[in-house]
Protein backbone atom coordinates (compact mmCIF):
# COMPACT_ATOMS: atom_id res chain seq x y z
CA UNK A 1 0.00 0.00 0.00
CA UNK A 2 1.01 3.44 -0.82
CA UNK A 3 -0.51 6.93 0.02
CA UNK A 4 0.02 10.16 -1.53
CA UNK A 5 -0.93 13.02 0.84
CA UNK A 6 -1.58 16.51 -0.33
CA UNK A 7 -0.32 19.23 2.78
CA UNK A 8 2.70 19.10 5.11
CA UNK A 9 0.74 20.82 8.00
CA UNK A 10 0.13 19.01 11.30
CA UNK A 11 -2.45 16.76 9.76
CA UNK A 12 -0.72 15.26 6.92
CA UNK A 13 2.75 15.03 8.91
CA UNK A 14 0.69 13.45 11.97
CA UNK A 15 -0.35 10.42 9.49
CA UNK A 16 3.21 9.67 7.70
CA UNK A 17 4.31 9.25 11.01
CA UNK A 18 1.17 7.21 11.89
CA UNK A 19 1.04 5.35 8.43
CA UNK A 20 4.71 4.27 8.72
CA UNK A 21 4.01 3.17 12.52
CA UNK A 22 1.90 1.19 10.88
CA UNK A 23 4.63 -0.33 7.98
CA UNK A 24 2.46 1.55 5.37
CA UNK A 25 4.24 3.50 2.83
CA UNK A 26 3.78 7.28 1.43
CA UNK A 27 5.11 10.53 0.56
CA UNK A 28 3.74 14.22 1.60
CA UNK A 29 3.49 16.69 -1.28
CA UNK A 30 3.16 20.59 0.34
CA UNK A 31 3.03 23.62 -2.16
CA UNK A 32 5.25 26.02 -0.14
CA UNK A 33 8.64 25.81 -1.59
CA UNK A 34 9.98 25.42 1.57
CA UNK A 35 8.79 24.41 5.60
CA UNK A 36 9.61 27.60 7.96
CA UNK A 37 8.32 27.75 11.33
CA UNK A 38 5.40 30.14 10.61
CA UNK A 39 2.46 31.01 12.77
CA UNK A 40 1.77 31.39 16.21
CA UNK A 41 0.36 29.23 19.18
CA UNK A 42 -1.22 26.58 19.38
CA UNK A 43 -2.40 24.32 21.96
CA UNK A 44 -2.40 20.10 22.24
CA UNK A 45 -5.21 19.04 24.55
CA UNK A 46 -4.05 15.60 26.10
CA UNK A 47 -6.33 13.16 23.91
CA UNK A 48 -3.95 14.45 20.82
CA UNK A 49 -1.03 14.32 23.06
CA UNK A 50 -2.11 10.69 23.54
CA UNK A 51 -1.29 10.16 19.97
CA UNK A 52 1.89 12.10 19.87
CA UNK A 53 3.28 9.90 22.99
CA UNK A 54 2.46 6.46 21.14
CA UNK A 55 5.10 8.03 18.48
CA UNK A 56 7.69 8.45 20.60
CA UNK A 57 7.20 12.37 20.77
CA UNK A 58 6.61 13.22 24.34
CA UNK A 59 9.83 13.91 25.17
CA UNK A 60 10.54 16.44 22.44
CA UNK A 61 7.27 18.30 22.93
CA UNK A 62 7.93 18.72 27.02
CA UNK A 63 11.56 19.93 26.27
CA UNK A 64 9.89 22.58 23.89
CA UNK A 65 6.42 23.21 24.78
CA UNK A 66 4.59 24.47 27.86
CA UNK A 67 2.72 21.98 30.15
CA UNK A 68 -0.35 24.19 30.58
CA UNK A 69 -1.67 23.80 33.86
CA UNK A 70 -5.07 25.77 34.30
CA UNK A 71 -7.41 27.43 32.10
CA UNK A 72 -9.18 30.44 33.36
CA UNK A 73 -12.06 32.51 31.99
CA UNK A 74 -12.69 36.54 33.04
CA UNK A 75 -15.60 38.83 31.75
CA UNK A 76 -14.21 42.17 30.52
CA UNK A 77 -13.52 43.49 34.11
CA UNK A 78 -11.31 40.74 34.82
CA UNK A 79 -13.34 39.34 37.36
CA UNK A 80 -12.81 35.80 37.50
CA UNK A 81 -15.95 33.53 35.85
CA UNK A 82 -14.84 29.97 35.57
CA UNK A 83 -11.29 28.47 36.45
CA UNK A 84 -9.74 24.63 35.68
CA UNK A 85 -7.39 22.82 36.22
CA UNK A 86 -5.67 20.97 32.52
CA UNK A 87 -3.23 18.48 31.89
CA UNK A 88 -1.64 16.62 34.50
CA UNK A 89 -3.29 19.00 36.90
CA UNK A 90 -6.67 18.03 36.22
CA UNK A 91 -5.81 14.40 36.99
CA UNK A 92 -5.09 13.43 32.87
CA UNK A 93 -2.57 10.60 32.18
CA UNK A 94 -0.75 12.74 30.09
CA UNK A 95 -0.01 17.25 29.51
CA UNK A 96 -1.81 19.37 27.62
CA UNK A 97 0.66 21.45 26.02
CA UNK A 98 1.09 24.81 24.29
CA UNK A 99 3.72 25.32 21.77
CA UNK A 100 4.62 27.44 18.38
CA UNK A 101 2.83 26.12 15.93
CA UNK A 102 5.89 26.71 13.31
CA UNK A 103 7.77 25.18 16.02
CA UNK A 104 5.42 21.71 16.20
CA UNK A 105 5.15 21.57 12.45
CA UNK A 106 9.17 21.61 12.46
CA UNK A 107 9.24 18.65 15.32
CA UNK A 108 6.57 16.95 13.21
CA UNK A 109 8.62 17.25 9.44
CA UNK A 110 12.14 16.62 10.79
CA UNK A 111 10.63 13.50 12.68
CA UNK A 112 9.28 12.09 8.88
CA UNK A 113 12.27 12.55 7.26
CA UNK A 114 14.71 10.72 10.24
CA UNK A 115 11.82 7.93 9.91
CA UNK A 116 10.46 7.76 6.37
CA UNK A 117 13.44 9.19 4.80
CA UNK A 118 15.01 13.09 3.93
CA UNK A 119 12.76 12.72 0.35
CA UNK A 120 9.82 12.08 2.47
CA UNK A 121 8.34 15.39 1.74
CA UNK A 122 8.32 17.14 -1.41
CA UNK A 123 7.84 20.81 -1.04
CA UNK A 124 7.22 23.12 -3.94
CA UNK A 125 4.45 20.97 -5.24
CA UNK A 126 1.09 22.12 -5.00
CA UNK A 127 -2.09 19.41 -5.69
CA UNK A 128 -4.78 20.71 -8.28
CA UNK A 129 -6.71 17.76 -8.67
CA UNK A 130 -7.00 13.97 -8.18
CA UNK A 131 -8.31 11.16 -10.39
CA UNK A 132 -8.46 7.15 -9.66
CA UNK A 133 -9.68 4.17 -12.07
CA UNK A 134 -8.01 0.84 -12.04
CA UNK A 135 -7.06 0.37 -8.41
CA UNK A 136 -5.14 3.49 -8.22
CA UNK A 137 -5.69 7.31 -7.26
CA UNK A 138 -3.14 9.58 -9.21
CA UNK A 139 -2.21 13.35 -7.75
CA UNK A 140 -1.96 15.60 -10.17
CA UNK A 141 0.39 18.42 -8.82
CA UNK A 142 2.02 21.84 -10.14
CA UNK A 143 5.50 22.46 -9.53
CA UNK A 144 6.33 25.73 -8.10
CA UNK A 145 9.53 26.48 -9.51
CA UNK A 146 8.37 25.98 -12.86
CA UNK A 147 4.57 25.46 -13.53
CA UNK A 148 4.77 21.92 -14.83
CA UNK A 149 2.41 19.54 -13.73
CA UNK A 150 3.29 16.07 -12.20
CA UNK A 151 1.19 13.15 -11.56
CA UNK A 152 2.02 10.81 -9.03
CA UNK A 153 0.07 7.54 -8.58
CA UNK A 154 -0.80 5.60 -5.15
CA UNK A 155 -3.27 3.45 -3.88
CA UNK A 156 -5.44 6.74 -2.41
CA UNK A 157 -4.54 10.84 -2.56
CA UNK A 158 -5.13 12.45 1.18
CA UNK A 159 -6.12 15.75 0.67
CA UNK A 160 -4.88 17.81 4.02
CA UNK A 161 -4.33 20.54 2.21
CA UNK A 162 -6.04 23.28 4.76
CA UNK A 163 -9.26 25.73 4.33
CA UNK A 164 -8.33 26.25 0.78
CA UNK A 165 -8.13 22.56 -0.14
CA UNK A 166 -8.07 22.11 -4.01
CA UNK A 167 -9.56 18.50 -3.05
CA UNK A 168 -12.35 19.81 -1.44
CA UNK A 169 -13.02 22.15 -4.19
CA UNK A 170 -12.96 19.09 -6.30
CA UNK A 171 -15.19 16.99 -4.84
CA UNK A 172 -17.53 19.64 -3.53
CA UNK A 173 -17.31 22.64 -6.41
CA UNK A 174 -20.62 24.55 -5.21
CA UNK A 175 -22.10 25.66 -2.35
CA UNK A 176 -19.17 25.25 0.09
CA UNK A 177 -18.15 28.80 0.34
CA UNK A 178 -16.05 30.08 3.73
CA UNK A 179 -18.50 31.43 6.45
CA UNK A 180 -17.42 34.34 7.91
CA UNK A 181 -18.39 35.05 11.55
CA UNK A 182 -18.14 38.74 11.61
CA UNK A 183 -15.58 38.74 13.62
CA UNK A 184 -11.55 39.59 13.00
CA UNK A 185 -8.74 38.13 15.38
CA UNK A 186 -5.57 39.49 15.32
CA UNK A 187 -2.63 37.05 16.72
CA UNK A 188 0.81 37.39 17.77
CA UNK A 189 3.66 36.76 20.26
CA UNK A 190 5.12 38.90 22.55
CA UNK A 191 8.09 37.72 25.36
CA UNK A 192 7.42 39.22 28.56
CA UNK A 193 7.61 38.58 32.19
CA UNK A 194 5.36 35.37 33.14
CA UNK A 195 1.67 36.21 34.18
CA UNK A 196 0.31 33.85 37.01
CA UNK A 197 2.04 30.40 37.48
CA UNK A 198 3.44 30.71 34.11
CA UNK A 199 1.34 27.77 32.82
CA UNK A 200 -1.80 29.14 32.58
CA UNK A 201 -4.19 29.99 29.54
CA UNK A 202 -6.59 32.44 29.85
CA UNK A 203 -9.72 34.19 28.03
CA UNK A 204 -11.27 37.07 28.79
CA UNK A 205 -14.26 39.13 27.70
CA UNK A 206 -17.28 38.08 25.50
CA UNK A 207 -18.42 36.97 22.32
CA UNK A 208 -18.23 40.49 20.51
CA UNK A 209 -14.61 41.35 22.65
CA UNK A 210 -12.14 39.07 23.65
CA UNK A 211 -8.36 38.43 24.67
CA UNK A 212 -7.00 34.83 24.82
CA UNK A 213 -3.28 34.67 26.10
CA UNK A 214 -1.08 31.21 26.99
CA UNK A 215 2.72 30.95 27.02
CA UNK A 216 4.37 28.29 24.48
CA UNK A 217 7.79 28.07 25.17
CA UNK A 218 9.49 25.98 28.16
CA UNK A 219 13.41 26.83 27.73
CA UNK A 220 12.13 30.58 27.79
CA UNK A 221 10.16 29.77 31.03
CA UNK A 222 13.35 27.71 32.73
CA UNK A 223 14.81 31.12 32.14
CA UNK A 224 12.15 33.24 34.29
CA UNK A 225 10.85 34.59 31.27
CA UNK A 226 7.62 34.06 28.93
CA UNK A 227 7.12 33.92 25.11
CA UNK A 228 3.09 34.73 25.40
CA UNK A 229 0.85 33.76 22.54
CA UNK A 230 -2.26 35.89 22.14
CA UNK A 231 -5.50 36.54 20.49
CA UNK A 232 -7.46 39.81 20.38
CA UNK A 233 -10.91 39.60 18.82
CA UNK A 234 -13.93 42.06 18.21
CA UNK A 235 -16.86 41.73 16.23
CA UNK A 236 -17.04 43.99 12.58
CA UNK A 237 -20.20 45.13 11.99
CA UNK A 238 -20.85 45.08 7.90
CA UNK A 239 -17.16 44.22 7.48
CA UNK A 240 -17.15 41.74 4.48
CA UNK A 241 -14.82 38.68 4.48
CA UNK A 242 -11.19 39.45 2.59
CA UNK A 243 -11.29 37.95 -0.84
CA UNK A 244 -7.05 37.30 -0.49
CA UNK A 245 -4.67 37.63 2.08
CA UNK A 246 -6.16 36.30 5.17
CA UNK A 247 -3.05 36.65 7.23
CA UNK A 248 -1.57 39.85 6.26
CA UNK A 249 0.45 41.99 8.79
CA UNK A 250 -1.24 44.79 10.66
CA UNK A 251 -0.60 47.53 13.10
CA UNK A 252 -2.08 47.04 16.41
CA UNK A 253 -3.55 50.79 16.12
CA UNK A 254 -6.27 48.91 14.30
CA UNK A 255 -7.85 47.37 17.28
CA UNK A 256 -5.40 48.04 20.24
CA UNK A 257 -7.78 51.12 21.79
CA UNK A 258 -10.65 48.94 22.54
CA UNK A 259 -7.99 46.71 25.22
CA UNK A 260 -6.82 49.76 26.31
CA UNK A 261 -7.80 50.09 29.88
CA UNK A 262 -7.49 45.96 30.25
CA UNK A 263 -4.85 46.19 32.79
CA UNK A 264 -5.85 44.16 35.99
CA UNK A 265 -3.38 43.44 39.08
CA UNK A 266 -2.18 39.69 37.57
CA UNK A 267 -1.86 40.97 33.53
CA UNK A 268 -1.12 44.54 31.73
CA UNK A 269 -2.69 43.50 28.88
CA UNK A 270 -2.08 46.68 26.55
CA UNK A 271 1.83 45.76 27.64
CA UNK A 272 0.88 42.69 25.90
CA UNK A 273 0.06 43.97 22.79
CA UNK A 274 2.73 46.85 22.58
CA UNK A 275 5.31 44.18 22.98
CA UNK A 276 4.62 42.51 19.99
CA UNK A 277 7.11 42.32 17.23
CA UNK A 278 4.28 41.51 14.19
CA UNK A 279 0.85 41.30 14.32
CA UNK A 280 -1.40 39.46 11.70
CA UNK A 281 -4.96 39.78 11.03
CA UNK A 282 -7.09 36.84 10.27
CA UNK A 283 -10.81 36.66 9.76
CA UNK A 284 -13.18 34.07 11.65
CA UNK A 285 -14.36 32.01 9.66
CA UNK A 286 -15.29 28.10 8.87
CA UNK A 287 -17.66 26.04 6.34
CA UNK A 288 -20.56 24.59 6.49
CA UNK A 289 -19.94 20.35 7.23
CA UNK A 290 -19.78 18.31 4.26
CA UNK A 291 -21.95 15.82 3.50
CA UNK A 292 -19.12 13.49 2.81
CA UNK A 293 -15.54 14.01 2.62
CA UNK A 294 -14.69 10.23 0.57
CA UNK A 295 -14.99 9.30 -3.21
CA UNK A 296 -13.18 6.10 -3.97
CA UNK A 297 -9.86 6.51 -3.17
CA UNK A 298 -10.10 9.98 -2.49
CA UNK A 299 -10.44 11.69 1.08
CA UNK A 300 -9.99 14.50 3.14
CA UNK A 301 -8.46 15.08 6.63
CA UNK A 302 -7.98 17.91 8.88
CA UNK A 303 -8.90 21.72 7.69
CA UNK A 304 -9.49 20.45 4.61
CA UNK A 305 -12.33 18.26 6.08
CA UNK A 306 -13.48 20.36 8.78
CA UNK A 307 -12.41 24.11 9.14
CA UNK A 308 -13.57 25.25 12.53
CA UNK A 309 -13.50 28.44 14.69
CA UNK A 310 -10.37 28.42 17.03
CA UNK A 311 -12.40 27.90 20.06
CA UNK A 312 -11.86 25.05 22.21
CA UNK A 313 -8.35 24.59 21.64
CA UNK A 314 -9.29 21.19 19.28
CA UNK A 315 -8.42 22.36 15.28
CA UNK A 316 -4.70 20.70 15.50
CA UNK A 317 -5.88 17.79 17.98
CA UNK A 318 -9.27 17.00 15.90
CA UNK A 319 -6.46 16.56 12.95
CA UNK A 320 -4.47 14.30 14.82
CA UNK A 321 -7.51 12.04 15.28
CA UNK A 322 -8.39 11.97 11.64
CA UNK A 323 -5.03 11.03 11.17
CA UNK A 324 -4.82 7.97 13.55
CA UNK A 325 -8.30 7.01 12.51
CA UNK A 326 -6.93 6.70 8.89
CA UNK A 327 -3.72 5.18 9.45
CA UNK A 328 -5.83 2.32 11.46
CA UNK A 329 -8.79 1.80 9.20
CA UNK A 330 -5.97 1.65 6.03
CA UNK A 331 -4.09 -1.10 8.24
CA UNK A 332 -7.19 -3.43 8.82
CA UNK A 333 -7.64 -3.10 4.95
CA UNK A 334 -3.54 -3.86 4.64
CA UNK A 335 -4.27 -6.93 7.04
CA UNK A 336 -7.49 -8.26 5.20
CA UNK A 337 -9.68 -7.10 8.22
CA UNK A 338 -11.21 -5.18 5.79
CA UNK A 339 -12.14 -6.13 2.14
CA UNK A 340 -11.21 -2.90 0.16
CA UNK A 341 -9.82 -0.03 0.68
CA UNK A 342 -12.63 2.32 -0.55
CA UNK A 343 -14.51 0.86 2.45
CA UNK A 344 -11.61 1.34 4.95
CA UNK A 345 -12.26 5.50 3.93
CA UNK A 346 -15.74 5.46 4.33
CA UNK A 347 -15.32 3.72 7.70
CA UNK A 348 -13.03 6.82 8.08
CA UNK A 349 -15.23 8.74 7.50
CA UNK A 350 -18.26 7.38 9.28
CA UNK A 351 -16.18 7.67 12.23
CA UNK A 352 -15.01 10.91 12.22
CA UNK A 353 -17.50 13.44 10.06
CA UNK A 354 -20.11 13.42 12.92
CA UNK A 355 -17.93 14.27 15.68
CA UNK A 356 -16.14 16.88 13.74
CA UNK A 357 -19.25 18.08 12.36
CA UNK A 358 -20.55 18.29 16.16
CA UNK A 359 -17.26 20.53 16.83
CA UNK A 360 -18.00 22.85 14.11
CA UNK A 361 -21.49 23.51 15.08
CA UNK A 362 -20.37 23.93 18.46
CA UNK A 363 -17.79 25.86 18.36
CA UNK A 364 -20.70 28.61 16.10
CA UNK A 365 -21.75 28.52 19.76
CA UNK A 366 -18.86 29.78 21.09
CA UNK A 367 -18.47 26.10 22.60
CA UNK A 368 -17.08 26.11 26.53
CA UNK A 369 -16.28 29.89 25.78
CA UNK A 370 -20.35 30.62 26.39
CA UNK A 371 -19.73 30.87 30.09
CA UNK A 372 -18.27 34.42 29.06
CA UNK A 373 -20.98 35.71 26.58
CA UNK A 374 -23.20 34.68 30.01
CA UNK A 375 -21.70 36.53 32.26
CA UNK A 376 -21.96 39.47 29.98
CA UNK A 377 -25.37 38.74 29.60
CA UNK A 378 -26.39 38.42 33.19
CA UNK A 379 -23.27 40.92 34.74
CA UNK A 380 -22.53 43.34 31.83
CA UNK A 381 -21.53 45.82 34.56
CA UNK A 382 -19.89 42.89 36.35
CA UNK A 383 -20.39 41.01 39.48
CA UNK A 384 -19.13 40.46 43.52
CA UNK A 385 -19.31 37.06 42.95
CA UNK A 386 -19.99 35.08 40.09
CA UNK A 387 -22.12 32.52 42.00
CA UNK A 388 -24.68 35.46 41.94
CA UNK A 389 -24.51 35.18 38.31
CA UNK A 390 -24.28 31.81 36.83
CA UNK A 391 -24.38 28.52 39.17
CA UNK A 392 -21.13 26.66 39.49
CA UNK A 393 -23.00 23.35 38.37
CA UNK A 394 -24.28 25.49 35.14
CA UNK A 395 -20.20 26.31 34.31
CA UNK A 396 -19.30 22.58 35.50
CA UNK A 397 -21.92 21.61 32.96
CA UNK A 398 -20.89 23.71 29.76
CA UNK A 399 -17.32 22.38 30.12
CA UNK A 400 -17.86 18.85 30.62
CA UNK A 401 -19.91 18.62 27.83
CA UNK A 402 -17.20 20.52 25.78
CA UNK A 403 -14.88 17.57 26.47
CA UNK A 404 -17.11 15.20 25.87
CA UNK A 405 -18.14 16.18 22.38
CA UNK A 406 -14.58 16.69 21.49
CA UNK A 407 -13.33 13.35 23.13
CA UNK A 408 -10.87 14.49 25.79
CA UNK A 409 -13.02 14.10 28.65
CA UNK A 410 -11.09 12.38 31.84
CA UNK A 411 -13.47 9.06 31.12
CA UNK A 412 -12.26 8.91 27.62
CA UNK A 413 -8.54 9.17 28.18
CA UNK A 414 -8.73 6.57 30.27
CA UNK A 415 -9.38 4.22 27.49
CA UNK A 416 -6.66 1.93 25.96
CA UNK A 417 -4.00 3.55 24.12
CA UNK A 418 -5.02 3.16 20.57
CA UNK A 419 -8.93 3.01 21.39
CA UNK A 420 -11.27 5.51 20.02
CA UNK A 421 -12.70 7.79 22.39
Amino acid sequence: MDIVIAGAGIGGLALALLLHQRGIACRVYESAQELRPLGVGINLLPHAVNELEQLGLLDALARRAIPTSALHYYNKFGQPIWREPRGLAAGYPLPQFSIHRGEFQMLLADTVRARLGPDAIVTGMALESADQDGGQARAHLRRRADGALHTVTGDAVVGADGIHSALRRQLHPSGDEPRFSGRMLWRAVTEAPPYLDGCTMFMAGHQDQKFVCYPISEPLRQAGRSLINWIAELAVPGAALPATDWNRRVDASVFAGRFADWRWDWIDIPAIIDGAQAIYEFPLVDRDPLPRWTRGRLTLLGDAAHPMYPIGSNGSAQAILDARCLADWLAQTRQGKVRALETALLEYEAERLPRTAGIVLRNRLNGPEQVMQMAEERAPQGFADIADVIDEQELHAIALRYKQLAGFDPAALRRPAGETP
